[in-house]
Order: C-alpha cells, then structure tokens, then sequence
C-alpha cells in the first residue's frame, strides 16, 4: 500500500524548509529510519530520516525546493503485514487507523488514510486517457495554472513573474524556485524557435546587469528576523574596556605545548569563555531572560553559553550546554568542536536553542570592536576585539604589549549599567591576569 510522508517541524516550530538534496530515488529500496534527505531549516542543516521501511514511490518535490511544513514530499510503497488493517474498511466495516512508525525526528503530518495523495488542480479536469489534448490556442480552451509550492508563488509575486507563463523543471510539471529565477532573468524573455528553424544568434546585451537579487530563506531568513526582533524589542546598552592581554597571549601559547591540549584551538576566546562563566556567578542579571509574557525575570542557574560562528549559510549561535561545570580543558574541546560542527553545517537544531549568554569573537575579522546585537531571549553579549601589538603603560613605563578591546551589549530592562560594568570589568581582569580565575572559582 502507498504511504505518504509529510515534511515534519523538526521540533523547532518553523513553517519551511529547504531540500537541499535527496539520498534515494524513485525504486529504491528504503529502511526504517534511513536517512533519505538533507533539510535545511531557519537554524541548521538536518538529515531527515525515512519514517517507514518500502520502496520510494515518488518524489513530490525536487531539491532545491522550499516546502512548508505538512506538505507531501515523498511517497512509499510499504508492505501490509498479514492481517494488519490498512484504514480501509474491515469486515464488520469499521475503520481503523494504520499503524505509523515512529522515526528519528517524530512522526510528521499524519498521512492520508489510502490511495496516492491527490493535488487540487486549478482549470477543468484533465482529458480521459487517450482522449486527445485541448490546442492551447483553441479560443473555449481553458490554461490550467501551473503548479508550484506557496514559497515559490511568493518568490515569483516578488520578482514580477508571471506563473502561467513558467514551464515548470519540477516532477509533473512543478514550478520550482529555479524556474522563476530563470524567467526573472533578461535571457528568458527570449522566445523558443519553431522546430526546423534555424539557430538564432542572440545579439550580445548592451551592459551586463546592474544587480543581482539573491531570494531570502532558509538561515539568512531567520537570523534577520532574529535580530530586527531583538534590537527594536531589548533597549540596548553597550559598554567598552581595553585590556592588557599580554599574561593570557603568554599562557595560551605554554598550554599549546602540553599534550593534553593537542588537536585544540586555544584563543583569548577559550579564556574568555572561562571568564564569562565565573562572572555570571557575582553579576547573576547578565544570565538571566525577560519573559514579557509572564511578567517574570528568570534567572539561570546555569551556563549555555553561545558562540557565535560565521558560516558559508550565515551566522549561527549555538551554544555549550552546562558550560559552567566543563574545565579549561574541556571548554576548548567544546569550542573547538562547536566550530567545526557549525562549519560543517551538522550543528543539530538542539545545540542552537536553550543559550542563555553569547560571545561574539570579532576579532577574527581583523577589527578591533563592535557593538553586537543580543541573541534574541538572551541578557548579554560579549564581543571580543582583535589582539594588537601596541605601545602600553607597564609598570611604570612604556612597553610593547599585546592589547584587546572588550565590548558588552546587555538588555537595559535586564542589567543596569554598575551590573554590566561591573562584569565586564571581571572579564577584563581573568584576561589581563588569568590566575585570578583561580580566586573567583
């Protein structure tokens, strides 16, 4: 029997997402759980597994194509066990439910009971087979509109396309992203040859174009709306401190001789990150949520701290769960794997929800500050500048010393300006002398 499987939230409350590309074809044989797509949500890429074990019946969408949650993208063809009921009606003509596997990331939108999902279409019923299709120029002939997916009719709304003249590249004649963009494109204006023609040599444009539009979804879609969200929802405050780094440029350079630290990044950020996790405890304001909707301030009695990474699909915050119990050690392995996971676009959707502090590392962009936006839901933001070589009062004179510039952005309603001064200022002190991580642990 056919079973109908529907793009599933994923847990993250989102409306779309993206197939970026298929791991099985029609006629393949698929286990349970098998891993059939890669999904790109709002957040992060994610391997969408197989919800029943049969053969791929079809392929509703192709990649590339944008689909909103609930809708169909592929089909099976499952065995009905002996005796099992499949929805249609028993002998005594009473109906039950067919039995739904769970798989890996919950069940998704209930299927259809029976049959091949069926589409609405748009224009008179299609011809019976064998019955000779309609001339499009026939004057009574009624065009069916072609079918797309809603992303895609916003897409082509936006760019002035006009759908009922699209050819759709899709299965069955869909339009897809593609095919809009193409026929946005001066090129696709031109109209196709008779057959038996000759080739017509397209002139060459007067000037190449001017602008490029590159469509907003998937990451970049998200982390817009985050932070248009989160600067004109928290009063923003932003304090600075230049600190003296050379005491922690000198210790992180004796910790990459040691064996245990092997195969990890270590930076200002590692020490960082450690300092962020003490100062919390005296300052608890700057690990804490507004929750307009309960009219609470909730305080955190833990750490999940956020890094925020730069990836070729966007910024992304995921963040180190229970960072407050992990050691030096154990807070560079985190970052060191964090960053590579969210590179890789593997970061799972769980590792970017729950954060409740950040640190943005501009410094790597060869700047020396910012002022960083709040990861939205969170009370604090701390940005690290680049380490410069620059002259510096050292003990009573003038040396050449390594030198950062610290930047704190915090939620106004959250923190007051002694609080976020006063933990910036305990941030400043482990990275300009780290062995008073010691005293404050």
């Amino acid at each position: 029997m056919l079973r109908e499987f529907r793009l599933p939230d994923l847990g993250e409350g989102l409306t779309e997402s993206e197939i970026l590309n298929w791991h099985v074809s029609v006629g393949d044989d698929v286990k349970l759980n098998q891993v059939i797509a890669d999904v790109e949500t709002a957040k992060a890429v994610v391997e969408l597994p197989s919800p029943y074990a049969g053969i791929v019946a079809r392929l509703h969408e192709q990649a590339g194509t944008v689909v909103e949650v609930g809708s169909p993208i592929v089909s099976f063809e499952v065995a009905v066990p002996a005796g099992a009921d499949t929805g249609a009606p028993g002998a005594g003509g009473e109906r039950v439910q067919a039995r739904r596997e769970p798989n890996l990331v919950g069940y998704g939108a209930v299927p259809d009971a029976t049959g091949r999902p069926a589409r609405r279409r748009r224009g008179p019923a299609p011809a019976a087979q064998g019955a000779a299709p309609v001339p499009a120029s026939t004057p009574d002939a009624v065009r069916e509109r072609p079918r797309s997916t809603p992303p895609v009719r916003k897409l082509a709304r936006d760019m002035g396309v006009d759908l009922s003249e699209v050819r759709g590249s899709g299965p069955g004649g869909l339009v897809v992203r593609a095919d809009v963009v193409r026929a946005a494109s001066p090129a696709a204006g031109t109209a196709a040859a008779p057959a038996g023609a000759p080739p017509v040599v397209p002139s060459p444009p007067a000037q190449a174009s001017r602008e490029n539009r590159t469509p907003v979804t998937g990451m970049r879609k998200h982390t817009a709306a985050a932070m248009v969200a989160s600067a004109f929802t928290a009063p923003h405050a932003t304090v600075f401190l230049t600190v003296d780094v050379t005491p922690t440029m000198e210790l992180l350079e004796r910790l990459r001789q040691q064996p245990a630290f092997n195969g990890l990044k270590l930076s200002p950020l590692t020490l960082a990150a450690k300092a962020v996790c003490l100062g919390v405890q005296r300052f608890p304001s700057l690990n804490s949520r507004w929750d307009e909707r309960a009219g609470e301030i909730v305080s955190f009695n833990y750490v999940n701290l956020g890094i925020a990474a730069a990836t070729p699909r966007g910024l992304m915050v995921p963040n180190i769960k229970e960072a407050q119990t992990l050691s030096l050690h154990g807070l560079a392995a985190a970052v060191t794997s964090l960053a590579q996971t969210a590179r890789d676009g593997k970061t799972r959707p769980a590792d970017l929800a729950g954060g409740t502090i950040s640190i943005s590392n501009v410094g790597v962009f060869g700047v020396d500050t910012g002022t960083p936006i709040l990861n939205p839901g969170e009370a604090a933001i701390l940005a690290l500048g680049a380490v410069r070589r620059q002259p510096w009062e050292y003990e009573g004179a003038i040396a050449l010393r390594s030198v950062m510039t610290l930047s704190l952005s915090f939620d106004h309603r959250l923190v007051d300006g002694e609080q976020g001064a006063g933990f910036l200022n305990d941030v400043g002190a482990v990275l300009a002398e780290p062995a008073l991580a010691l005293a404050m642990a």
